[in-house]
């Protein structure tokens, strides 16, 4: 209980403060070996810890860039039109299709702040039992959690806001165009992927790759910080 409830502490302080001034924190609270805490203070402790970590992986996808600048998550051209992607650049629309796929990027940026509301009621929703077992899972546990329990809703909620995002940044546009022309070239598989589920799934991903990164970042801390102190 004296790890889980330190863990708590370091993973909520990690957010806000200075390595120097957690540093002096963690060690106060590794010297009262837990007392007072309750798995409720942790339960209590983890939920908050998300909220600011989600909260934190939110706000980067949606920021200008949060997407078409992060090479772990930007959104590629549909991989079932990679054929229509190669055989557009080998008739000189390569410009055209840059374009496509910033807007693709754009889009999903426009639409990355609607997770927010979610995140916090599925960890609200959390139960003692639920949050326990995330400190003492694996390094992607809360990560996997609120995949497991967010990504029906936020698919829903997603997807009429890309297909808008898609229509205002012009991305709709560039994709009937780059199809009308696409499917004149003779002998060639017409085709027509859906644009909005494509681009909306893509984006999801890549929001839970960052919240995965955020859950890394603070078990790492943690884990170097016990070892240093033989907890």
């Amino acid at each position: 209980m004296k790890r889980i409830c330190l863990l708590l502490f370091v993973v909520i302080a990690f957010t806000f403060q200075t390595n120097a001034q957690l540093l002096k924190d963690a060690k106060k609270l590794l010297n009262t070996k837990g007392k007072g805490l309750t798995e409720k203070d942790a339960s209590d402790g983890i939920k908050e810890a998300l909220i600011n970590g989600t909260g934190e992986s939110v706000k980067l996808v949606s920021a200008l860039n949060g997407y078409w600048g992060n090479p772990e998550i930007k959104i590629p051209f549909p991989p079932d039109a990679r054929e229509m992607e190669s055989k557009l650049r080998s008739i000189g629309m390569g410009k055209k299709v840059d374009e496509f796929n910033e807007s693709m990027n754009r889009a999903a940026e426009k639409a990355g702040s609607e997770a927010k509301p979610i995140f916090v009621s599925a960890i609200k929703e959390m139960t003692v039992k639920d949050a326990i077992n995330i400190v003492r899972g694996e390094n992607n546990a809360a990560t996997m959690y609120l995949k497991q329990t967010t990504s029906p809703q936020l698919m829903q909620k997603f997807q009429p806001i890309i297909k808008t995002s898609l229509d205002n940044v012009d991305a709709t546009k560039y994709w009937n165009d780059l199809i009308t022309i696409y499917n004149k070239i003779p002998l060639v598989k017409k085709m027509n992927p859906n644009l909005s589920e494509y681009v909306t799934q893509k984006a999801i991903d890549g929001l839970f790759v960052m919240i995965a990164k955020e859950e890394l970042k603070i078990r790492k801390w943690f884990d170097d910080f016990a070892q240093a102190n033989n907890i």
